[in-house]
This record gives C-alpha cells, sequence and structure tokens, in this order.
C-alpha cells in the first residue's frame, strides 16, 4: 500500500506528491528538516524537536509555516492514515519556489514547501544495538553551522558511503584532532563510569536525543563531562556509543579498526539505552 504523506496542505499517496524543481530546497539546500521517532503509535522528544525547528528556521530567516499545535496534529494524522505504530516521521521545510533560480531569496510572500512523510524502522529492537557498530575516522569538512538542522548532507552522505567501502556502520567525524560527531548521530566515550560528549557549539548538531538522554543519565546520578575527545583517547575508552532519533542509544564497539573495551556491547551504554527508552515512552504524546 501506498503511504500517504504530507505536502503544503494536502494529504496524497507519495507517487501524486509533487514539487518544482524551482523548489529551493532542491535548487540550494535551503531547507531544514526534523526526524521525530515513534514509539507504540507516539511521538517521542516531540516537543524538542519542534523547538529546534524553530531555531533552525529563526537562523536561516525561513518564516514559520505552522503553528506547534498544528504540526502535531499534521504528525498525528499520518500516524493513522499510515497505521504507524513504530518507526520515523521526516519532515522538510524549504524556502519554497521563487519560480526561478537566484541565489537571493525570494520575495516574502513567497510561501515555504512543507513536507512530511512516515518511514518504518526496528527502532526498540535494533540489532545494532544488540551487536554494536563499527566507525571510521574521516575529516570534518563540513560547513560551520552544524547546530542548524539544514538539509546539506552531501559530506555526511559520503562518509558514510565511505564507512560502508571499509566495512564499517557510520564515520565519526573529526576537526582539528577531536571528534565532532557522527553522520547522523552524536558521539559519546565512557571512561571510568563518566560519560564524556562534546559540548554544545556551532560545530555540532544539538541533538534532541543527546538532550533527553543526558536529562534522564543525570537524574539517574551518571557522572556527565562535556568536552573534546581524540580517536586515540576513545579507542583507549571503556565504552563508546551515539545518539540520535533513529539510533537511540546504540553501542560503538570498534573505531578505525581497534576494539573499545572488550569490543561489544558495554554495560553502561545498555542501561542507558534502557533508560532512554522507558522514559521516553512515559513522555511520548
Amino acid at each position: 500500500m501506498s503511504r500517504i504523506v504530507y505536502l503544503n496542505g494536502e494529504y496524497l499517496p507519495e507517487a501524486e506528491a509533487k514539487i518544482s524543481i524551482f523548489d529551493r530546497g532542491f535548487v540550494f539546500a535551503d531547507a531544514v528538516y526534523e526526524v521525530t521517532s515513534v514509539g507504540g503509535g507516539k511521538l517521542i522528544d516531540f516537543e524538542g524537536h519542534v523547538a529546534r525547528l524553530a531555531r533552525s528556521l529563526g537562523e536561516l530567516s525561513i518564516k514559520a509555516p505552522l503553528t506547534r499545535e498544528e504540526l502535531l496534529a499534521i504528525h498525528r494524522e499520518l500516524l493513522a492514515r499510515n497505521d504507524l505504530v513504530e518507526g520515523l516521521v521526516y519532515l522538510q521545510i524549504s524556502r519554497g519556489n521563487a519560480g526561478d533560480r537566484d541565489f537571493l531569496f525570494p520575495a516574502e510572500d513567497v510561501a515555504p514547501t512543507v513536507v512530511l512523510y512516515t518511514q518504518t524502522a526496528n527502532l526498540v529492537e535494533s540489532p545494532k544495538a544488540a551487536t554494536g557498530i563499527k566507525v571510521i575516522s574521516v575529516p570534518d569538512i563540513r560547513w560551520g553551522r552544524r547546530d542548524i538542522k539544514t538539509v546539506q548532507l552531501l559530506w555526511p552522505s559520503m562518509a558514510k558511503m565511505a564507512a560502508k567501502k571499509a566495512g564499517a556502520d557510520d564515520g565519526w567525524l573529526v576537526e582539528d584532532g577531536f571528534v565532532t560527531e557522527g553522520t547522523a548521530n552524536n558521539a559519546y566515550i565512557v571512561k571510568d563510569g563518566k560519560i564524556i560528549t562534546r559540548a554544545l557549539s556551532n560545530d555540532i548538531l544539538h541533538g534532541i536525543t543527546r538532550a533527553a538522554l543526558l536529562k534522564y543519565a543525570a537524574e539517574a546520578q551518571f557522572e556527565i563531562v562535556e568536552r573534546n575527545f581524540t580517536i586515540a583517547e576513545a579507542q583507549a575508552a571503556d565504552e563508546a556509543f551515539i545518539t540520535g532519533a533513529s539510533t537511540f542509544v546504540t553501542p560503538v564497539v570498534e573505531i578505525d579498526g581497534v576494539k573499545v573495551g572488550a569490543g561489544v556491547p558495554g554495560p553502561i551504554a545498555a542501561r542507558l539505552r534502557e533508560l532512554y527508552i522507558e522514559e521516553g515512552r512515559k513522555a511520548a504524546i
């Protein structure tokens, strides 16, 4: 059965959803996006995603086309129309179609393009959570505003392909000798019981799963240290893991061919994953 998607106020079969070739999301990657997890038919961390969406739109001077309440209603309608119990809702807003290609922003009366669709995914019982993933280091050559969740994802896509070619699952991006983040996730190591992750700045995406997990971890009395770390330090750590809307908490068991700890998922990452799923389900709407 064809998915039902949302496009500019309409719910359509995916094959009928059309966007102009002049849309700035297509021509300039002039667009932002969010991905919200779905568990038990409910939205996980929805408020965080809406808040970050508003921030991303504001940083790019794209007018917000929908209110929080309207976005929630659309998300829920898509879940119902597609019978989605577990998976993801993808949302993208571009600056719209100005009718031609021009580097200058269009007039303010050009409406943004809004797209939402669902994807089925096995989030809770993900096989990678049980086995852990392998990562390789890749130079971070992205633009300087990674805190804005734009659709400019060519380099992360290329890094992901480089990892696949090397027999790994993902890439950890490295700048000035330090890990920034993964291709689509935030990066962490564990040493002597401490959870270590890079502090928020323009250098990394302000992960919604990251924020929720660190809150839950702090409430559970875990010690959290926000600072830079190197690949060598990560290889020597007791554990490593990533977080993201599509991965929750997933252990990293190998970095550039070197096993992390015993080379298997560790107890802290496992506990944090349990904690995130448990608390995320409680707070889901």
